[in-house]
């Protein structure tokens, strides 16, 4: 195993687990515990795949775009610079939809997209098929809750980007759901507990989830491709680049000379010169990065590259779970059941001073539940480059 940066037993233990059943395994620096299978983990199988490793939000991952206005552009609109990046936060949230269970109901919203016509549809059982087809076209484009965000940030020359953070919403979610059900003996859509499933991809249940796994991979970045898009253009700019990666999600790759199945959960896709867009939280910065180029398999840094099986940090980390941050109340009464670690004081003092414009966001996404992004680059070694380091302007989450 590879084992990058400071890590609780609990979440080495959960590594040690899926790396019985692996071929090779590593940790990135970000990493803590998950369900069955810890962030920031990665794992690589001979033709076969871990359900539970995927995870519920198939594909979730990270699209930026850098623009061609610059901060002077937004400063010199009329009411100067802030009051532009309240209005920009302001028609992001209305244009864009956000939350759980959410719809994109934008007029240009892409619910007629080739995808819905992939024959991997087949898979999906016959009655369950049409409500999930439609539960998806509704869903596309929209970013859910939780961590999922759309961002506006500068650069170090001052040059705008827009970022975004979601993946596969309810679609991805009841396909994951789903096959750990079929995994564990049990119906397409029935509750069963979050265990270990490992699918060999020879097997009828291995060939579907496979597909329908990928499926939920074109969906998640057509999903992502809009929103960015949708949101330069709110901010009147044009597309000059675009990073964009998937970091939940199985790839066929060929690593130690042979053809292995790679899960990264919580882990982006570095191979040499690959860029990703990987976020901090909502008042730290972000990067762009790529994996290092020139080293090669005999050297320090090459050596890691490989043993991380071309992997790097997706964000910053947890270092409070969402319960720590924000304390619990009782269900039905409201009462104070455990005070929690984060108020909305201290994180609009953080954002404060960072002067972000925030909409949304709850006390459990607070800078202060992350550890800080450029602590876990450092732990990553010489297997990226950081290419640019974007400062967020406005931040919009559920």
């Amino acid at each position: 195993m590879q084992i990058f940066g400071q890590h609780e037993e609990r979440t080495l233990a959960q590594l040690a687990r899926v790396a019985e059943r692996a071929d090779h395994a590593a940790l990135m620096a970000d990493g803590h515990l998950g369900y069955v299978m810890p962030i920031g983990g990665v794992a690589a199988y001979r033709n076969r795949v871990s359900v539970a490793g995927v995870g519920f939000d198939i594909a979730c991952g990270n699209a930026a775009i850098r623009t061609d206005l610059g901060l002077e552009d937004l400063a010199g609109r009329p009411g100067g610079l802030r009051r532009n990046l309240e209005r920009l936060g302001d028609e992001i949230r209305s244009c864009i939809s956000f939350g759980v269970g959410g719809v994109n109901r934008a007029p240009d919203a892409p619910s007629d997209h080739p995808l819905f016509e992939a024959p991997a549809w087949q898979a999906v059982p016959g009655r369950h098929r049409g409500p999930l087809r439609d539960k998806a076209r509704r869903q596309l484009g929209s970013v859910g809750s939780g961590n999922h965000y759309v961002d506006v940030f500068a650069d170090e020359r001052d040059r705008i980007w827009v970022g975004v953070h979601f993946g596969s919403r309810g679609f991805g979610h009841t396909v994951a759901s789903s096959f750990l059900a079929i995994g564990q003996g049990a119906e397409w859509g029935a509750r069963v507990p979050e265990a270990e499933v490992i699918l060999d991809l020879d097997a009828p249940a291995g060939h579907d989830y496979w597909h329908l796994m990928k499926l939920a991979g074109r969906y998640a970045y057509a999903g992502r491709e809009w929103a960015v898009r949708k949101a330069v253009e709110i901010i009147g700019g044009r597309e000059v680049e675009l990073v964009h990666n998937h970091h939940n999600f199985a790839w066929e790759e060929e690593h130690f000379g042979r053809t292995l199945v790679v899960v990264r959960k919580g882990a982006t896709p570095a191979f040499p010169g690959q860029k990703g867009f990987v976020g901090g939280s909502m008042g730290d910065d972000a990067v762009i990065l790529e994996g290092a180029r020139g080293a090669g398999p005999q050297t320090p840094g090459g050596e890691l590259q490989a043993r991380a099986l071309y992997s790097t940090v997706h964000g910053a980390g947890r270092v409070m779970s969402r319960t720590a941050a924000r304390g619990k109340r009782h269900r039905r009464t409201g009462k104070v059941l455990k005070r929690g670690k984060v108020s909305r004081e201290m994180m609009a003092e953080w954002v404060g001073r960072k002067g972000v414009v925030l909409r949304g966001g709850g006390v459990d996404e607070s800078p202060h539940v992350y550890r800080r992004l450029t602590d876990v680059l450092a732990a990553q070694g010489e297997t990226v480059t950081v290419l640019h380091t974007l400062r967020p302007l406005v931040v919009v989450m559920a």
